[in-house]
């Protein structure tokens, strides 16, 4: 149903494309810029940056949507009482509509994608043990972002409206995420603190992996740390809901 729904915002899905593309561009002549006609800096060609800002923003199209959650909506609407009487939980559900959501993404993806590589760059994995990481490491960037907007959607059982928290969440996330400038260029400091946030398993260690720059026993390393998290943030949904839970029912009663 959320796939569907997704599909009828054709204005704002198709727009949001745009900018996908728009953002390529900026981020491919920012890079040329920077490295001010240098092969390399700090050991990296500028064809790998390209990449990296290519890949970086087409997965976090699919990984983080437009749409992070629609539980503020119901809560807001009162159909959160109807979804307490289905079957299955409702953070499955809203996990379940998000996951739908995020995967209209797809099928514009597929057509967009020729595009991308032609206003950036592509390239192929920079290994065997890449190309079979990746699609993991993708996966697991998706799920750490869905637990993450489940999180932000529930804070709506307080407050009723999260968009203000959703434009700084939008914000902290993709910088932190690595999605504008990888880790490898963040200043000590900052790429401390980004490592300690789960923000960088959603764009940084997928994209890190499928070019090499994470190798070996550095990708069981990544990978782990991704299900690390997926495990917290897990167990933290399930805390927050079980107090958000008292606040329907203190409502309804």
């Amino acid at each position: 149903m959320e796939f569907r729904a997704a599909l009828t915002y054709r204005t704002a899905y198709l727009s949001s494309f745009a900018m996908m593309l728009l953002q390529i561009w900026l981020l491919t002549v920012v890079w040329k810029a920077l490295y001010d006609g240098r092969a390399e800096v700090d050991g990296l060609s500028l064809t790998t940056m390209t990449a990296y800002a290519t890949l970086t923003t087409l997965q976090y199209q699919l990984v983080s949507p437009w749409r992070s959650s629609p539980i503020d909506q119901r809560v807001r609407e009162g159909k959160v009482a109807v979804d307490l009487l289905r079957p299955v939980g409702f953070p499955g559900q809203m996990l379940a509509g998000q996951l739908g959501w995020a995967s209209a993404a797809v099928p514009v993806l597929l057509v967009a994608l020729p595009f991308a590589l032609l206003i950036g760059a592509g390239q192929a994995p920079a290994s065997t043990a890449a190309g079979f990481a990746y699609p993991v490491a993708l996966l697991g960037a998706l799920l750490v972002n869905q637990l993450l907007g489940l999180l932000l959607g529930m804070v709506s059982f307080w407050t009723l409206e999260v968009s203000g928290a959703l434009m700084a969440y939008r914000f902290v996330a993709q910088f932190f995420s690595g999605a504008l400038v990888p880790l490898w260029f963040m200043p000590g400091p900052v790429r401390a603190a980004a490592e300690w946030l789960p923000f960088q398993a959603t764009a940084y260690t997928p994209a890190a992996v499928y070019l090499g720059q994470v190798e070996g026993l550095g990708i069981v390393i990544a990978l782990g740390v991704q299900l690390a998290w997926i495990a917290a943030l897990g167990a933290l949904s399930a805390f927050v809901w079980s107090r958000a839970r008292r606040r329907v029912m203190s409502q309804g009663g």
